[in-house]
């Protein structure tokens, strides 16, 4: 599969002065729901992986401590200038979602939009992400996602070689990488086209042995 760390930062930047055309409006209703899901309370330190141009900006409260990640650092200062418009106090740091470079149990959220199914290694995200949140802590997912009840076809995989490489894999199902990395799926929503995005709520156990 042609899909690196490295050809990411490189495709992300080339993409990032038409990214905004191209997912703004798309996705406004489907990051709107996603994020509703959270139990947001004032205060919390929260994490935005993979925060591509800063699009979910508008519809995160204003009373958290907000820090932002993304591997390519023309979307970082994309989202450091939207975060300028919006007069948002936001931490902005080039980042790879795979090797986070915070301490265990540091955040009460993270935010992981359409970054799992992009991830060369989504199992190695995951598991960075459930480092980083404190016990019980909330990761909010959306993403397009394999239905969990089967696996991806021999046609969605051949299609998938092209498709990862220019955009995003088709062939992940979210149960098993959620679950795999230690978290528990508190809700599940399909959001867009006939449920192939998908908008999920899953929460770090509080007492954990991971």
């Amino acid at each position: 599969m042609f899909n690196t760390t490295a050809w990411n930062r490189l495709r992300y930047t080339a993409y990032a002065p038409f990214y905004d055309t191209v997912a703004a409006r798309a996705f406004r209703r489907p990051r709107r729901i996603a994020l509703g899901q959270v139990d947001w309370e004032p205060g919390m330190r929260v994490l935005l992986v993979g925060a591509g141009t800063g699009l979910d900006l508008p519809f995160l409260p204003c009373d958290i401590e907000l820090h932002a990640t993304d591997i390519a650092p023309a979307m970082v200062k994309r989202i450091a200038k939207r975060a300028e418009t919006l007069r948002r106090d936001v931490e902005c740091c080039v980042m790879d979602a795979e090797e986070l470079d915070y301490p265990d149990e540091h955040f009460d959220a993270v935010i992981m939009h359409l970054i799992i199914a992009v991830m060369p290694n989504p199992h190695k995200g995951l598991t960075e992400a459930h480092r980083v949140l404190k016990p019980g802590g909330q990761l909010c997912v959306l993403d397009k996602f394999q239905p969990d009840t089967h696996p991806a076809g021999a046609g969605r995989r051949f299609l998938n070689q092209l498709t990862s490489a220019l955009a995003t894999d088709i062939t992940r199902q979210a149960q098993p990488l959620l679950t795999d990395a230690g978290f528990l799926i508190r809700h599940d929503e399909p959001v867009l086209m006939n449920g192939l995005f998908r908008a999920l709520l899953a929460a770090k156990p509080s007492t954990s042995n991971r």
